[in-house]
């Protein structure tokens, strides 16, 4: 299985992408201040030297514009320059594909950087054939909604339909969310506004949904049954379902233990600790 790992601005983390390049697909990222699906990255030229190092060392990168929503600008003209502004920095072809919420994002990429490929977002929640068929035209491949991770019949259905329409699947393995939600769309907005919000004087506080169910004591037997992860020693399950398996590495603590936990197939510990978000720390003690 090839994996998809997420940048961040971490020495140890770099050395270790380029250890196990042989695993990767490609490293993705957000650059800059872009609103994206995680924190913005600030410092841009310590981003821009650990960006050039991994392709150095011949590994694909791939943009995020996976922000849930982009406000105002998200039909802009100057938006659109901006993102094209971006991709045109790694013009030396070691950038292979963006992955974005935003049809209209994807149809700037098709138009124009068509040797680029273009993938739905995880946060688009994409789940059915017609789902991607609504959106064929703009995205070269998918990524499958979370709560289907464990229904092997339904990933193979959903391969099935890409494999006849030429098209991509993707799955991120390691989602510490809950399934279904019902704040899921809410906390991406927050994040997506994140520099806005934080120069309000704010009322409340939004720590997530998930910390305040897990932290129940009566919910926490249902943890296995209302999340997604796909456990390491699992992933050999997923070998002809998936183009490649996405790992959330972007904000966790140890990304070198998820990387290393996916691409040998084991881990012993805590398993909390492989996902995004952490909850490790509910059980502790």
């Amino acid at each position: 299985m090839k994996f998809s790992a997420g940048y961040q601005a971490d020495a140890a983390w770099v050395d270790a992408l380029v250890a196990r390049r042989d695993v990767l697909c490609d490293v993705y990222f957000a650059f800059g201040a872009m609103p994206s699906g995680r924190k913005a990255v600030s410092a841009v030229e310590r981003q821009l030297e650990d960006l050039g190092r991994l392709a150095d060392a011949g590994i694909p990168l791939h943009l995020l514009f996976n922000a849930n929503c982009y406000g105002a600008r998200a039909q802009a003209r100057a938006f659109f320059a901006e993102i094209g502004e971006t991709i045109e920095r790694f013009a030396d072809g070691a950038l292979t594909g963006v992955t974005t919420t935003s049809p209209l994002i994807a149809k700037f990429v098709k138009d124009n950087f068509p040797q680029l490929e273009t993938r739905a977002s995880v946060n688009m929640e994409i789940g059915t054939e017609e789902g991607m068929d609504y959106l064929a035209d703009l995205f070269d491949g998918f990524y499958l909604k979370r709560e289907l991770n464990r229904d092997l019949a339904a990933v193979r259905r959903i391969k099935d339909w890409c494999d006849a329409h030429g098209k991509k699947l993707y799955i991120l393995a390691n989602s510490g969310c809950l399934n279904f939600c019902s704040s899921h769309m809410f906390h991406d907005n927050l994040v997506a506004h994140e520099a806005e919000i934080a120069r309000e004087d704010n009322g409340y506080a939004y720590g997530g949904t998930c910390w305040t169910w897990l932290a129940r004591p009566e919910n926490r037997a249902k943890w296995m049954e209302r999340t997604n992860w796909i456990a390491p020693e699992d992933v050999p399950k997923y070998e002809g379902l998936c183009t490649a398996m996405k790992l959330a590495t972007r904000i966790n603590a140890h990304p070198v233990r998820i990387l290393e936990s996916y691409a040998t197939g084991s881990h012993i510990g805590n398993v909390m600790s492989l996902l995004e978000p952490d909850h490790s720390a509910l059980w502790k003690g």
